[in-house]
């Protein structure tokens, strides 16, 4: 079992006399910085585009500055910013202005994983990966209940790096849940796996469904609500969390269990097994990130290309249609 870390565990006063720049105010940015605020958490800078989100971090009462600026009066820096914006932004406007002792905090492992960034050698890396949308975060921080977070430490040039990670969580409301200790490996390659895999093959499943129903006369509309239209899988969703992936259950008829479980064991799962094997290996070996780098570079010609095709797809078309209904 990995570590598991709780508000008793984390102590906010490691950040006393400490600066934050939150570099990105979107959904996770504004959230944690709320948050942190909320928690006495006082010395907070952000650095966002000249954007609705640059007007909505004055509103919300935080200094605004540009990325140089932050990057050189921070102790600890949020990077908040897509994925394949980082590097640029890091290598152009961050870099540059590191000292030895400064802190990154990342929300999710993949530029580390892949080397797309290299920290100096006297930088604290660091990871805290909220596993909840932004509103999530806040909501669930201001109703006391926190969520659920991975943390990481990457590099510990400080031997300080654990105790910042904790208090930075706890100041969030991730340790009052509990925050689990992984590598950036591991969120890495869950998250990749679960957008690449998992969920590619439970969508195949729902579009492939559709199409088979209604070429057997059914009607398109009934198909679609009875998949997932009605928010029935939704509710199977949070029951799972609450109760288990099996103890959730007894919310169905006997019918729907004895269907359920007794074709799960019938079924043939060779083929989940090599597609998740499959997907991994691509992932773990950086052709993926490769092929993402490319896509970007070109101009996401294929992103754009896969979107037209799905939101014009006769799913879409007759969601469309149910929900004028």
């Amino acid at each position: 079992m990995a570590n598991t870390y709780y508000d008793e565990d984390a102590d906010i006063s490691n950040l006393h006399e400490k600066s934050i720049g939150i570099i990105g105010y979107g959904n996770q940015g504004r959230a944690q910085a709320l948050n942190m605020r909320d928690s006495g958490v006082s010395d907070i800078i952000i650095g966002t585009a000249r954007d609705e989100t640059f007007t909505q971090a004055e509103e919300d009462g935080f200094e605004v500055d540009d990325l140089p600026e932050i990057a050189s009066k921070s102790d600890i820096l949020f990077l908040l910013i897509p994925d394949e914006i980082i590097p640029r932004v890091y290598r152009e406007q961050i870099l540059p202005h590191l000292e030895p002792g400064n802190v990154l905090n990342f929300a999710s492992g993949y530029n580390i994983t892949f080397e797309h960034i290299v920290p100096p050698s006297g930088i604290d890396t660091i990871m805290i990966a909220p596993r909840m949308i932004g509103d999530g975060v806040r909501s669930n921080y201001l109703n006391g209940e926190g969520f659920p977070a991975f943390i990481a430490v990457e590099q510990d040039a400080t031997g300080e790096a654990l105790q910042t990670a904790l208090a930075l969580a706890k100041a969030m409301g991730a340790t009052k849940m509990g925050s689990i200790e992984v590598t950036f490996k591991d969120e890495t390659m869950l998250d990749l796996l679960a957008e690449q895999a998992i969920w590619p093959m439970i969508i195949s499943i729902l579009v492939e469904a559709f199409h088979f129903e209604v070429e057997k006369g059914h009607p398109p509309e009934a198909s679609l609500i009875e998949m997932y239209m009605s928010r029935e899988p939704a509710y199977m969703f949070e029951k799972m969390a609450e109760d288990g992936l099996f103890k959730q259950f007894p919310y169905h008829s006997h019918t729907s269990q004895y269907g359920q479980l007794s074709r799960i064991e019938a079924l043939d799962k060779s083929f989940i097994r090599e597609t998740l094997a499959d997907a991994y290996k691509y992932i773990e070996n950086g052709k993926f990130a490769r092929e993402w780098e490319e896509e970007q570079e070109k101009g996401l010609p294929n992103l754009k290309r896969l979107l037209d095709q799905a939101y014009n797809s006769m799913i879409s078309e007759m969601e469309d249609k149910i929900k004028k209904r």
